[in-house]
This record gives C-alpha cells, structure tokens and sequence, in this order.
C-alpha cells in the first residue's frame, strides 16, 4: 500500500509509486545474503553461523538451495547432517536467510521443535521478527507455507 497525498496528478502518482519500488528493490537487494550465490556460500554462512550462535557444535556435511518446497523453507535431515534451502529464499534479506540456516542447524543438536530446540535458535536475535517476515511473506504470495521443516 502507497499512501499519496491527494492532490497529486495521476502521472506523479505512477512516477513516485515506481520511484519507491526501484529504492525498495535496491534497499532489499543490498541485504540479501551472499550465501544466496552458491551451495557453497550457503556451507560457508552455516560455518559462521554456527561458531556465532551454537558455539560450532552444529556443522552440516551439505547444505544446497532446492527448487521450491511445497509446504517448507527449508529441511534437515540430522542422521546425514544435510540441509536444504528452497530457492525460494533467495533473494530474501540476509537476516531472514540467516534465521532459517539457524533453525535447520539447531536441528543437527536436537531433532524435534522441543524447549531445547527453541532455546537454540532463539539465541539468534532476530528470530521473532524472521518469523514475522516468512509468515508475511508466504501470506501474501498464497504460498500457504507456516512451518520450516517437519519433525
């Protein structure tokens, strides 16, 4: 929604709404993450990630970006220690992308979405306000995507 005042012309009206979409397109491009590049860059932020929030207890053996997930943003599966990531994410902000990478690592120390589960990926602050953004985000697009990955 784009609030204009209302003496404004239909033509000023068409340039400032496309005006605020190009400064937003370039706001949100400049924090999407560079883990977003390769399989590899997603394996390097989950190393960083780790050693800042799970104390480097929670390594991958792969993590790689998969086309779109029906109903998740992302899965892991601890017995192979793999994490997948629906490209969906990609051009999310970096904080968001971090979030779902801190999710699916707490998930190589505790499987179920239990108290300990959750107190691992809280220690990542922006967790709340992740939530909120992929909530929103799959809302608006009629995704109906509410859960990161099944137990």
């Amino acid at each position: 929604m784009v609030l204009i005042p209302a003496s404004m012309s239909r033509a000023e009206e068409k340039h400032w709404v496309a005006e605020m979409e190009r400064k937003l397109q370039r706001t949100e491009t400049k924090r999407a993450s560079p883990a977003r590049e390769s399989d590899a860059a997603l394996l390097a932020r989950c190393a960083q990630l780790s050693a800042r929030y799970l104390d480097r207890q929670a390594l991958p053996a792969s993590v790689r970006w998969v086309p779109p997930m029906r109903t998740r943003w992302a899965s892991c599966t601890p017995a192979d220690r793999t994490i997948r990531v629906s490209d969906r994410l990609q051009n999310v902000p970096a904080w968001v992308l971090d979030y779902v990478l801190v999710h699916e690592l707490a998930h190589l120390r505790v499987a179920a979405h239990n108290a300990e589960f959750w107190e691992l990926v809280r220690r990542y602050p922006k967790t709340e306000r992740a939530i909120g953004y992929l909530e929103g985000l799959s809302a608006a697009a009629g995704w109906g995507i509410s859960e990161l990955d099944e137990d």
